[in-house]
């Protein structure tokens, strides 16, 4: 092999080369790419889902679900209102609380009434207290003896009683919630983050029904129960 052969051979040999080093550096910029796109894929579904895993709950404050003023209706004829139950005060929180629970004691349901008030008050649980699946059992029974469950199943017996055509059946489920959100106000707090975390309405159905019980469940709350368990 001549010289001119020689150096021939070595540019082809420096060109083959040229070409190997570019393709591994299309190659590591193809594999940076999906790496960076996975990455930000993993973080919004996180951020969506509200795993407790590396997540980023969306802010929500207590004010944004606490209800305040008076009840429409049946706040003045009981001379209560939400503002009553509140950590600040725990006296005047249990007063409110045994006014509405007298009304469990005291009143019996028949008939369609009671049909509703099952409908009704089994779709709501005291679950920060006990493990029942529901204030009552399937025949109406309690089936939970903390003072939130009593104050929650008077309040719909009342509604049933005294206000019956003016509340839907939602409406009730909705007001037995609100209490219930000021009953356990962190850790509502903590399950409205999450519902808005996956795209759920924050309403007091979704938030303190059994429709979505549970779904906070590993994230770190807040302030804790306000009145007598």
């Amino acid at each position: 092999m001549d010289n001119l052969e020689v150096i021939n051979l070595n540019k082809s040999e420096k060109f083959r080369l040229g070409n190997t080093e570019y393709l591994v550096i299309v190659i590591g910029v193809i594999l940076l790419a999906v790496v960076f796109y996975n990455t930000i894929r993993i973080s919004d579904l996180a951020g969506t889902t509200g795993n407790t895993i590396g997540s980023i709950l969306p802010s929500v404050s207590a004010s944004e679900i606490l209800p305040s003023g008076v009840p429409k209706i049946y706040g003045e004829e009981l001379n209560i209102k939400y503002d009553d139950v509140s950590a600040n005060n725990p006296q005047k929180a249990d007063a409110t609380i045994e006014v509405l629970s007298n009304f469990d004691r005291t009143m019996n349901l028949e008939g369609e009434n009671l049909q509703r008030y099952i409908n009704i008050a089994s779709k709501i649980s005291c679950e920060y207290c006990c493990g029942a699946e529901s204030i009552i059992f399937s025949n109406g029974q309690a089936a939970c003896g903390c003072a939130h469950s009593y104050a929650m199943r008077g309040l719909a017996k009342y509604l049933i009683t005294k206000h019956g055509d003016e509340y839907t059946d939602d409406e009730i489920l909705e007001e037995l919630g609100k209490w219930k959100v000021l009953f356990f106000p962190g850790v509502h707090e903590t399950k409205a983050k999450v519902l808005k975390a996956q795209g759920v309405e924050i309403n007091y159905i979704n938030l303190a029904s059994n429709k979505y019980r549970g779904i906070e469940k590993g994230q770190s709350s807040g302030s804790g129960m306000v009145g007598g368990c």
